[in-house]
């Protein structure tokens, strides 16, 4: 199983900000002997080695840097296993304002059709109650 497209892509814009950012990682991170998908491998095989399932940006970032790094780790072979990548998204103030506006209409649209509808009618008690003499 390949990593998935979000993982990969995560990845690599990581790697690309710190070359950047950081002279002698840029060095690094040129080698032609060295790809992101070999890198996202070489990243879950470390993972799976852990026998931990969970791991914070920094950790798997910091896996992908020593990749890099390291001349050593060549031909990394895929491994068959499922990658979650959690993401955040920033809207921009017309999306909020929108989704604001949506959630506004969808309230009054579910009111008014609540108000619309027509009301149960009541049952008739038509049991004969039998007043008790004691």
């Amino acid at each position: 199983m390949k990593t998935s497209d979000a993982f990969k892509k995560t990845i690599r814009e990581y790697l690309e900000q710190r070359a950047k950012e950081d002279e002698l990682f840029a060095v690094s991170y040129a080698k032609e002997n060295k790809s992101v998908d070999e890198c996202c491998n070489f990243i879950l095989q470390q993972v799976q080695k852990s026998g931990c399932n969970g791991f914070n940006d920094d950790e798997i970032f910091g896996m992908a840097v020593h990749y890099y790094d390291e001349d050593s780790i060549k031909d990394v072979k895929p491994i068959n296993c499922n990658v979650v990548v959690n993401h955040s998204i920033e809207l921009t103030e017309e999306e909020k304002k929108a989704a604001r506006e949506a959630a506004i209409k969808k309230l009054q649209d579910e009111q008014y059709s609540s108000l619309k509808k027509k009301p149960a009618k009541k049952k008739e008690d038509n049991s004969v109650q039998q007043t008790s003499l004691f």
